[in-house]
């Protein structure tokens, strides 16, 4: 418990009026700072008794796109074998602070209260702890205790609907070379071979050991699955905080389609951060997280972070999403890596025009870039 600074400046003004009354020969300033003193001892013992009370909050949803609607849950059970008092409760949520009057409560009872979060801003925002908060009626002296647990809202970029890369995911070992993580169903005949011990007995061909006259057992290797990849521009000299912004929305909504339609995929950004998953629901989610994190830095640094000018290439689509001023150069070593290169340009040109054998795509916005990726990609 401690005054507020208005009950500071009752303190300070009760105390000189009463030693100008006491040294002055005046009964009115005497009593006047009786009164004050008075008043700031009834606000102590209204005040001094905390709430005995357990809060649970529970955020519906705990992912959100950005915009929509979320709503926080407060369950506030009266744990003492008294009513408990009214008072106040501040609950924060980034730099929002959200106050809730909570009700007297009957002995073992329970109220419940909702509001809704902030969602306007892309991000991850911590929730929480809620502080409990009893004042008197003049505001002289407050209580504030902090309880409960924190909770995390990750507030994805807004997606817009958009068509996917279907193209080059060759099903077949003559179409393209042969990898150990492709995706499950994959595999097919590349040899009949000797027998091994090991083998899978079911594998074995019998009519080539027949004709041979020894065991004989089919070769099986999954083909070469080309994931998609996306390069997010974090430079903060290549796209301002709109425009990155918007550049946050592209990539969300491309990966969001791939991984939903089954798609490896893989997310790159200037600043290093880097995660492959394949598709699925929970691939998608993990790359919307991801997103809420990626923020813009003033380290100068290139376009291509080191994972992809180095090491095997895992081929494919990939697709660069940067500002419409970016250097057509840092892009040559993707063209000899990726059977597919196209750029994403955000800014306050359009157009689509062909460039180092990668396709362009400059839109001022989101939903006009991903309107012309819809119509360009195979």
């Amino acid at each position: 418990m401690r005054l507020t600074g208005r009950g500071v400046a009752v303190l300070v003004a009760s105390i000189a009026a009463y030693v100008l009354g006491e040294f002055g020969g005046y009964p009115f300033f005497r009593a006047l700072g009786g009164i004050g003193l008075g008043a700031l001892i009834a606000a102590t013992v209204l005040t001094v008794r905390q709430p005995h009370v357990s809060v649970q909050r529970g955020l519906t949803p705990d992912r959100v796109e950005r915009g929509r609607p979320a709503l926080a849950t407060l369950r506030v059970r009266n744990t003492g074998s008294r009513w408990q008092p009214a008072f106040t409760a501040h609950d924060s949520a980034g730099a929002d602070r959200q106050l809730v009057r909570i009700r007297r409560i009957a002995p073992d009872g329970e109220a419940t209260y909702r509001y809704e979060l902030p969602t306007s801003r892309r991000g991850r925002i911590e929730v929480g702890p809620l502080t409990l908060e009893r004042t008197d009626p003049l505001g002289l002296a407050v209580n504030r205790l902090p309880t409960g647990e924190t909770a995390t809202l990750w507030v994805h970029p807004k997606r817009h609907a958009t068509r996917t890369v279907v193209a080059g995911r060759p099903r077949h070992h003559h179409v393209g070379r042969t990898a150990d993580d492709s995706l499950r169903g994959s595999s097919d005949l590349r040899d009949v071979r000797p027998y091994v011990v090991g083998d899978e007995v079911r594998h074995l061909h019998w009519k080539a050991t027949a004709r041979t006259g020894q065991l004989m057992v089919r070769d099986f290797v999954d083909p070469d699955q080309p994931r998609l990849t996306v390069l997010l521009d974090t430079r903060a000299e290549s796209l301002p905080e709109a425009s990155f912004e918007e550049a946050a929305e592209v990539v969300a909504s491309i990966l969001f389609a791939a991984s939903m339609a089954g798609h490896r995929c893989r997310l790159l950004t200037s600043a290093g951060a880097d995660l492959a998953a394949p598709g699925g629901a929970l691939a998608s989610r993990q790359f919307l997280d991801e997103l809420c994190i990626a923020t813009r830095t003033e380290d100068r640094v290139g376009l291509l972070p080191a994972s992809l000018t180095r090491g095997p290439s895992s081929g494919g689509a990939i697709v660069v999403v940067t500002g419409v001023h970016g250097t057509a150069s840092d892009l040559a070593p993707l063209l000899v890596r990726y059977s597919s290169v196209t750029v994403l340009g955000l800014g306050p040109v359009h157009g689509v025009a062909p460039i180092l054998g990668a396709r362009v795509i400059l839109a001022p916005d989101a939903a006009e870039a991903l309107q012309q990726w819809s119509g360009v990609i195979e």
